[in-house]
């Protein structure tokens, strides 16, 4: 009997939904995209064919069936056309990707500026020649940092240049289900990126053609004002969170908002959006009420938010349209077009219509960390302060001589909340935690919230007529606090730790989970809760391999008591980086490196013998010798026949297969590759320019 009842109580929660269809609409076109990412191989254009007509008549079909289980057919509808919008997007943004490295001359318009990771000037060029490739080969953006010690090239927007560099195709996942930056280049139109140590040719001087180019040189020129205002380190952040130009942050103060979790207030996505929009929403509500005969005749609410709307819409062009940003724009005009229909602002329903446009236009948006922990966070807000409104506590709060206390207490409970919600995709994409980051988020976001961004809006309005010098200034003493934070609070003992890499599995099941806990009552609560403790389970065991290779074969990474240990201290940087925080390891690359010969090590892993060999002198016959002793050969830069008598991985091995991986399941030597674990997608099977010596 009681199982009868409960089979019956999930029944009814689940027709129950019917009336949260546009909640659930999201979700549902999330999972179709995420199945569509998921794949090893790319689905045929017959697939897809066969998909849409199955998405009609599943439309059809639950349209004409008057069932109360019926949305159950839109369900399905709607992961489809999830599935449906990510191979679009996919296949409209099809751009050339190099397919060979390339060592020569490029010529292009710079459309972008920032900072490497060491630190070098960064340019991105939309090409117009590489050599003599040809147009329908030649890559649309090539990204180039600048290495030359002799050249004193400054970068403008719209510059047309010429330089000398070398440049290679995006680069596959530094290992087995690391971070796949083919696919994110690939829906970036990026189709090579290397490095220059050559002087820049300069062919035409920051005369960019078209709105795109004019609005780049707006964006540049507006930097270049907020930091001749504000000096120093706060003059480049102003930089950044106003104009997206992050190129002049000093890399220690870079460092020192990681560590202290406040490298979020850089990104100008929802924080920055919702606090821009907000003041000129309530200088212009305020403003417009001190007129009377308008306040009586006027919704002087309504001309606001068109004002805060059109404040955000100029904010979005002149901080460089970034994805985020974008994200964060579509997010704020749906709530404020809400305030123009007379709905209520900040609601689940509000957010649901952000995330079906953002899946809509940008599905790839889904797998990007911002995406995730932007919705998570707001998600989160949104139903602790909705469960606040009915505890009396709270709501006497609101009154008497309480009510100056409930802000202070609403911004730790929303630093609690938005990190509780954003810390397992933070771990899960960065690999580290910040112990004390809630500390230093109630110490620098009310300074952000009341005298950065008010400040910032003054010195737009007053720029003009030349009277910005004090909201500028008063705008650097609040960055000057959030430095001197950041960098105190990075400095404390235990500020950070790693995490090791979860795994394929894990965030999916805490997504899901959570998913159910918000928007199932009762039983079901216990099925979202199951999911993501299953989630935590599947963190916890996830294995990290015993045997790493770089997709290069350069870089060779083993497991010991001591943590892995890398065979180079130069060189395959990224790799190298990558593998460590993937382990949860605090060391620098420096304290990794083994003794010995870096270019001939032998291994012994689940009895397995493994040889690696970098070296381009070795003859056929020292390899076959090598074969008789061993049952695995990595010979990256063997590019002739494979002998025979062992498991050999030689030049087009690496090529075709990326990175390796090698662990010990219980004596058994398991070996994979990173072209297993992404498959053959269109983003990773477009190189070309070698074939394979047999």
């Amino acid at each position: 009997m009681t199982s009868d009842v409960n089979a019956l109580g999930i029944i009814s929660e689940i027709a129950a939904q019917r009336n949260r269809a546009l909640l659930w609409f999201p979700v549902c076109l999330g999972i179709g995209i995420y199945i569509y990412f998921s794949l090893m191989v790319e689905p045929t254009f017959m697939f897809v064919q066969g998909l849409c007509i199955a998405a009609i008549v599943g439309a059809c079909l639950g349209w004409v069936w008057q069932h109360p289980l019926r949305w159950v057919i839109f369900v399905c509808v709607w992961i489809v056309i999830g599935f449906l919008l990510g191979s679009l997007r996919a296949h409209s943004v099809a751009a050339p990707v190099l397919g060979w490295r390339y060592y020569g001359a490029i010529t292009g318009q710079v459309v972008a500026i920032d900072r490497s990771s060491s630190n070098k000037q960064r340019i991105t060029l939309a090409v117009d020649r590489m050599g003599k490739i040809s147009k329908p080969r030649t890559p649309k953006y090539v990204r180039v940092s600048l290495h030359s010690k002799d050249d004193n090239y400054v970068p403008e927007a719209g510059d047309v240049i010429s330089v000398i560099a070398n440049v290679t195709p995006p680069s596959a996942p530094s290992e087995p289900y690391g971070f796949d930056f083919q696919r994110r280049s690939w829906f970036h139109q990026l189709g090579a990126v290397g490095y220059s140590r050559k002087p820049v040719d300069i062919l035409d001087r920051g005369n960019g053609r078209g709105f795109h180019h004019r609005v780049f040189q707006t964006r540049m020129a507006i930097s270049a004002h907020i930091q001749s205002r504000v000096n120093g380190g706060a003059g480049a952040f102003a930089s950044a969170i106003l104009t997206g130009n992050r190129a002049n942050i000093d890399p220690a103060d870079l460092r020192a908002l990681r560590k202290s979790n406040l490298a979020h207030l850089l990104a100008i996505s929802g924080l920055h959006m919702g606090l821009l929009t907000s003041v000129v929403f309530a200088i212009a509500r305020y403003s417009l009420a001190l007129w009377p005969w308008l306040n009586l005749r006027i919704k002087t609410k309504k001309i606001a938010a068109i004002l805060a709307l059109l404040a955000g819409a100029s904010y979005l062009m002149l901080s460089g349209s970034a994805v985020a940003t974008q994200r964060a724009f579509i997010m704020v005009s749906v709530m404020l077009i809400a305030i123009l229909l007379d709905r209520p602002a900040i609601s689940l329903r509000a957010v649901a219509m952000a995330a079906v446009i953002i899946l809509g236009l940008w599905p790839e948006n889904l797998m990007e960390p911002g995406f995730q922990m932007s919705f998570a966070a707001t998600i989160a807000l949104i139903v602790c302060f909705d469960g606040l409104k009915h505890i009396p506590f709270w709501r006497a709060m609101g009154r008497g001589g309480m009510r100056f206390l409930q802000p202070v207490l609403g911004l730790l409970i929303s630093s609690l909340v938005a990190g509780f919600a954003t810390a397992p995709f933070a771990a899960y994409h960065f690999n580290q935690v910040a112990h004390y980051g809630l500390i230093a988020n109630m110490s620098t976001l009310p300074i952000m919230g009341m005298i950065v961004m008010p400040s910032a809006v003054m010195a737009a309005i007053l720029t003009p007529i030349g009277l910005d010098g004090v909201p500028f200034w008063i705008m650097g003493l609040g960055i000057d606090w959030i430095l001197s934070v950041a960098n105190w609070v990075s400095n404390l003992r235990g500020a950070v730790s790693r995490v090791p890499d979860a795994g394929p599995y894990a965030l999916p099941f805490i997504a899901i989970g959570a998913v159910f806990i918000i928007m199932f009552s009762k039983t079901l609560r216990i099925f979202g809760l199951t999911a993501c403790l299953c989630g935590g389970l599947f963190w916890k065991i996830a294995p990290r391999p015993d045997i790493l290779v770089s997709h290069d074969g350069r870089l060779v990474g083993a497991m010991s008591p001591q943590g892995r240990m890398l065979n180079r201290k130069r060189g395959s940087g990224y790799a190298a980086t990558n593998w460590l925080e993937n382990d949860g390891d605090l060391r620098t690359r420096q304290n990794t490196l083994i003794s010995g010969d870096p270019d001939l090590i032998y291994y012994t892993l689940a009895g397995q013998k493994i040889t690696y060999l970098w070296d381009t002198k070795s003859t056929f016959e020292q390899l076959e010798g090598h074969c008789d002793r061993a049952e695995i050969v990595l010979a990256p830069k063997w590019k002739e026949d494979a002998p025979k008598g062992c498991q050999f991985f030689g030049y087009y091995d690496f090529r075709d297969m990326g990175a390796l991986s090698f662990q010990n399941k219980n004596g058994v030597l398991n070996v994979k590759t990173a072209r297993q674990s992404v498959g053959m997608r269109v983003w990773n099977n477009q190189q070309r320019g070698f074939k394979r010596r047999n």
